[in-house]
């Protein structure tokens, strides 16, 4: 409820930090999601080294026609820039995780450091939901490490956005800084669902 000081001054009091704009909640949402964007990217790589290795190599993610890690790795998407795309992770999600680390020491960034790590994030969610659109429209074939990478640039795009809305990193009116404290999760919840319904939709044979 507002001060009468403030009525009488017609200004509203600033808007409670959502917890992961606060910096050590900003710091856990960039850990958990990079160390799990991390985890499918490690075994991504490792599966790629064994196929340089042996061609015949079936991976771990090899389910079934519709499921198949090595089937996605053989594809021009795979290695968009002339390399394996898992590469990119190996150096990206290690950088977060340096990010994250310094949080928690308790390092402050200059807008300019938030705004280029946005930038950078954008792009990471951008490329993945690239990915997304040619393993259900495209290629037809799911890659299961590579979903475990989506799920985890999803959050982190979303509520690293919604962090540097609310501090004003991001030039944004008080309606916009307010949807974006209030609507982070259910938009996350909606990317979700987006995702699954695709592929429920599009392999659907493989799975009624």
């Amino acid at each position: 409820m507002n001060s009468l000081a403030e009525v009488a001054s017609g200004t509203e009091a600033p808007r409670p930090l959502s917890w992961y704009a606060r910096p050590l909640g900003t710091a856990w949402v960039l850990l958990v999601t990079a160390l799990i964007g991390m985890y499918g990217t490690v075994v991504l790589v490792m599966e790629r080294v064994m196929l340089w290795n042996d061609p015949n190599h079936i991976t771990s993610c090899d389910l079934n026609p519709w499921v198949s890690c090595g089937e996605v790795m053989k594809t021009w998407q795979s290695q968009l820039f002339g390399f394996p795309n898992q590469f990119i992770g190996m150096v990206a999600f290690p950088i977060v995780i340096t990010i994250a680390m310094a949080l928690f020491a308790r390092a402050r960034f200059a807008r300019w450091y938030w705004l280029g790590m946005n930038l950078g994030v954008l792009a990471g969610f951008a490329f993945i939901v690239w990915l997304w659109s040619q393993a259900v429209y495209e290629i037809n074939i799911l890659c299961l490490y590579c979903m475990i990478v989506w799920a985890a640039m999803i959050p982190m795009f979303v509520l690293l956005t919604s962090r540097n809305l609310q501090h004003g990193v991001i030039p944004a009116s008080a309606g916009a800084r307010k949807f974006a404290a209030e609507w982070s999760w259910p938009i996350i919840i909606l990317l979700y669902v987006g995702v699954l319904a695709s592929i429920m939709l599009r392999f659907s044979n493989a799975f009624f």
